[in-house]
């Protein structure tokens, strides 16, 4: 049976303060959002009916909207509150949750004064972000010809809807070519991210990923950096050119979709799925799932 259009779908979201059936959830066609790309967004994830990092997440909402110039309409406690029972009434344990803030149609023009800010939630069963058999084997990425930009040119630490377009045109040509996902180079040519993770790479018993000048401070990648400090594995965080990754034996995403998944090929470079990744995603999955790391 075919699946229905997103839209078309069952079930319930928080709109505003009210929840509303799913299928009548709308915004105006001159929704400001949807012309100037003002709107921000979280993914949360959520296992045997608990939101996996809410209040980080919910924190990093407000971060976004203080550097959009947005100011929710709702306390953060409103919205922690809003998560759980549009999650309880959707009638999800594991679920995917999206956090969205918009500015609305009240006004058309480059200029956001006197437009509202709006806020929805909405659920709804999602697995992971890649299929288990692709997680088990590693991924294989290309190197996307789009660049993460100079954090002076654009809201980098935001988690905006403004920086997804090269995300879109990046994961659209690796699937397009064969490939799982695509990693996409800083603006000054460094490794930076794939379309909607974070990426690390290992070596010996060390772990490196780019620093945060141009990427998103991915939750995920603040969890998973935590559980491989208590493994004793070293953490650097520093700019690593592409042919660096010649260097590398095992490569991995992570992010609320990706969770931790392994690679196996980024363009020319080859990775195996290694003792080390297992063990993280082991110890995520254990921690996710509230039962403590895995021995």
């Amino acid at each position: 049976m075919a699946e229905l259009p997103f839209d078309q779908r069952d079930g319930w979201i928080w709109l505003d303060g009210e929840t509303v059936p799913w299928r009548d959830a709308k915004v105006h066609v001159l929704t400001h959002a949807l012309h100037y790309a003002t709107s921000i967004f979280e993914g949360q994830r959520a296992y045997n009916g608990r939101i996996f990092e809410l209040e980080a997440h919910t924190d990093r909402l407000y971060r976004s909207a203080d550097i959009l110039g947005m100011k929710i309409p709702f306390p953060k406690d409103e919205i922690n509150a809003a998560c759980y029972d549009n999650l309880e009434r959707s009638g999800y344990k594991d679920a995917y949750q999206r956090p969205v803030v918009w500015r609305g149609s009240e006004k058309m023009g480059l200029s956001v004064k006197g437009t509202e800010v709006h806020v929805a939630i909405a659920s709804w069963e999602w697995p992971s972000y890649f299929s288990p058999e692709a997680r088990l084997k590693g991924l294989r990425l290309c190197i996307s010809n789009w660049r993460r930009p100079d954090p002076k040119t654009a809201p980098i630490q935001a988690k905006s809807a403004s920086n997804y377009p090269i995300s879109c045109l990046s994961k659209d040509l690796a699937e397009r070519t064969g490939y799982d996902d695509a990693l996409l180079l800083d603006w000054e040519g460094f490794v930076g991210e794939a379309t909607g993770a974070n990426i690390f790479f290992v070596r010996d018993s060390e772990i490196h990923t780019p620093s945060l000048k141009c990427v998103l401070d991915g939750i995920t990648r603040r969890t998973v950096m935590g559980l491989a400090e208590k493994r004793g594995y070293r953490i650097v965080e520093r700019d690593i050119r592409p042919e660096e990754m010649a260097d590398f034996d095992q490569a991995f995403l992570t992010g609320t979709a990706a969770e931790v998944t392994p690679l196996s090929e980024i363009g020319p470079y080859s990775f195996v799925v290694g003792e080390i990744i297992k063990q993280l995603m082991a110890d995520y999955d254990a921690l996710v799932r509230g039962q403590g790391p895995s021995s």
